[in-house]
């Protein structure tokens, strides 16, 4: 499921260079995928 959201993040970043109509709004998106990602390789990676 995370990593839908952030291929559909990256996805809409990718039109919205193309576009540039909602830049703004597309690379807080991006920015947010980013940290939910690096947060989830950071937690799902730890072994016991």
């Amino acid at each position: 499921m995370l990593w839908t959201i952030i291929v559909i993040l990256v996805v809409l970043w990718l039109l919205g260079l193309a576009t540039n109509i909602v830049g703004g709004l597309i690379h807080a998106l991006l920015v947010i995928a980013l940290i939910v990602l690096v947060y989830q390789l950071l937690t799902g990676r730890r072994t016991v």
